[in-house]
């Protein structure tokens, strides 16, 4: 099972939007991913799911992730890095057998004009440091408010581009 993260618990988020997108995208191509929102995490999983801790709504989560050979993460940028949130989601799973040796990809995502270069770098080092293999190939989409429509398509032919691009990687990886 394959896995495409949307790294905030925020409602109704463009992360969700792309993770959605790379869902069609990769159906289309006979890759099978199931989405994972952090809007899905347990409301007090500091209290219930940290240190060992586990709570019967985590639970589900821990098996699909544990299930899982290919992550793909759409980072939404939070105060120039990414969302406390997808800390938590990564501390709260088990160590080390979530994430080791497991294949991530990441998508960067910002209402600014960079694409959360910065909070991509940054979940580098966290998948570095869990011994993720992380597809070269990164993607940072800015100005996402204005890059998908309504019907979940990519509007710029550049960006449209290299996300395709990274999607046709993604196969092989």
């Amino acid at each position: 099972m394959n896995l495409i993260i949307s790294g905030t618990n925020r409602k109704h988020a463009n992360s969700l939007r792309v993770a959605n997108f790379y869902q069609q995208e990769l159906s289309k191509r006979k890759e099978e991913y199931k989405i994972l929102s952090l809007e899905d995490l347990p409301p007090n999983i500091i209290q219930t799911d940290l240190y060992g801790k586990r709570s019967d709504d985590f639970k589900t989560i821990q098996e699909q992730v544990s299930a899982c050979d290919k992550f793909i993460f759409i980072i939404p940028e939070y105060n120039g890095s990414f969302p406390g949130v997808l800390k938590v989601f990564i501390d709260a799973c088990a160590f080390p057998a979530s994430f080791y040796h497991k294949k991530a990809v990441l998508v960067g995502v910002s209402s600014g004009k960079y694409g959360n270069i910065r909070g991509v770098d940054h979940f580098t080092g966290v998948c570095n440091y869990l011994r993720m293999h992380v597809l070269p190939l990164k993607i940072h989409i800015p100005h996402i408010q204005s890059e998908l429509n309504s019907e979940l398509h990519i509007e710029d032919p550049l960006t449209l581009k290299y996300i395709l691009e990274q999607i046709e990687e993604i196969k092989h990886f």
